[in-house]
């Protein structure tokens, strides 16, 4: 039999917007319970590890100070019980948490779009290698490559290197026009003007491309393209990615509708399309960790009933929200570039080894699933979902009742209550 608790805000997600809105929650005496997936707080952009001490430390450490917070890390939000009940779960124990308001901060994901030899061990996502190295795995003299579009791609060079790699190339998909104007703009963030010069890097290639990655039992070399010039570069570990997505699995599960954009809807207040419930950070819209920052100490403060402290942060948001426009505005991902380069028999799906030429033929997810088993393997299309969203125009996956893998000991003990 499950256990039971019950809060009076919970917040899923301990990365920036949820430690925001934690600490903005706390002072008002309110009980307050932060669920976070990860060991530790800090999410995916405050990640930490040997050697690398998490920024959230300093934000934890005070919440800490409040008897009235209570903060669970190596632990998921698993299913939505009904009004109010999520069913949560550590490796120790399943229970049943109940709540007044509830503020969701499940942040964003990479977006991966296929390519030929993007399966070989050895090529990650440009996130994904990041975190790796920060969980301690050794790219001591490795060759690198980081390729694809996006900010994330010069702060992934700069770690691979501060970890003794080898960096051969940074192919930023998009032009040197694009660029420029890009970085005209930032005059207004003069912070982040500052960060992208000291990210700069002399293998850094604009209007460049990673075309298709080569090796037999990892990656060995890859082939780049810049506009009619291709070269192929020897390599030992291959990072690509386009981007980040929000995640809106919970957010859905418990009713909350999306934007034009696929993100979480919310006003002013942070407050969703469901009463009671909230949403801060990236799964509201990519925007950086300050946009998510302000956000989330609004959602906090909106919560516990503290509209004017939430009011004097709209503007620090607007600035923040500018921010991010500008980001989207200059470097918006050719999708159709990356997806003519896929070829009949390169994987989509790898959890089922889904093909795109098995999935060129569908017409929708329903028709993908009963035919091929795309997206219904571990990651529930989480992966490849992103990529039949913008390549085919298929929208989400339907999201399932069980957001994600859960224990059947835990199943079986919410089963036996009254």
């Amino acid at each position: 039999m499950n256990d039971h608790a019950s809060c009076d805000v919970l917040i899923l997600g301990a990365g920036p917007a949820g430690l925001a809105a934690a600490q903005a929650a706390a002072p008002s005496g309110c009980s307050v319970v932060v669920a976070d997936d990860n060991p530790a707080p800090g999410g995916q952009i405050w990640r930490t590890g040997p050697g690398y001490p998490s920024q959230a430390l300093a934000r934890s450490s005070k919440l800490a100070r409040y008897r009235n917070v209570t903060l669970h890390s190596g632990t998921r939000c698993v299913a939505v019980l009904g009004n109010k009940q999520l069913l949560l779960e550590n490796s120790d124990r399943a229970w049943v948490q109940t709540y007044q308001k509830l503020i969701v901060c499940s942040g964003a994901r990479e977006l991966l779009l296929p390519f030929p030899g993007w399966t070989l061990p050895g090529v990650t996502g440009a996130g994904g290698l990041q975190a790796l190295i920060k969980s301690g795995v050794p790219v001591q003299g490795q060759r690198v490559v980081v390729g694809g579009s996006g900010a994330l791609l010069l702060v992934v060079a700069q770690t691979a290197c501060n970890a003794g790699a080898e960096l051969l190339r940074v192919a930023e998909q998009s032009s040197s026009m694009t660029l420029l104007a890009l970085v005209a703009g930032l005059w207004r963030w003069p912070d982040k003007l500052r960060q992208a010069i000291t990210l700069a890097t002399p293998v850094y290639r604009p209007g460049s491309q990673i075309i298709e990655a080569l090796g037999h039992r990892r990656v060995e070399a890859v082939r780049i393209r810049r506009g009619d010039r291709e070269v192929e570069l020897a390599c030992d570990r291959v990072a690509c990615g386009y981007g980040l997505v929000p995640n809106t699995e919970l957010a859905q599960a418990l009713g909350m509708a999306l934007d034009g954009e696929q993100a979480v809807a919310v006003d002013t207040w942070q407050a969703s399309t469901v009463s009671d419930h909230y949403a801060a950070g990236e799964c509201t819209g990519i925007g950086g960790s300050e946009r998510a920052l302000a956000q989330g100490a609004i959602a906090g403060f909106a919560a516990t009933g503290q509209m004017q402290q939430a009011e004097n942060l709209w503007r620090e948001r607007a600035h923040w929200e500018t921010f991010a426009r500008h980001l989207r505005r200059h470097l918006q991902t050719d999708v159709a570039a990356v997806k003519a380069l896929a070829r009949p028999d390169t994987v989509v799906c790898r959890c089922e080894d889904v093909t795109f030429g098995a999935l060129e033929q569908r017409d929708g997810w329903i028709d993908a699933k009963l035919h091929t088993r795309c997206g219904m393997g571990p990651c529930q299309g989480r992966v490849c979902g992103a990529a039949a969203t913008r390549w085919w125009g298929w929208g989400a996956p339907p999201v399932r009742a069980l957001i994600n893998p859960v224990r059947i000991e835990s199943l079986m003990g919410h089963s036996s209550e009254p």
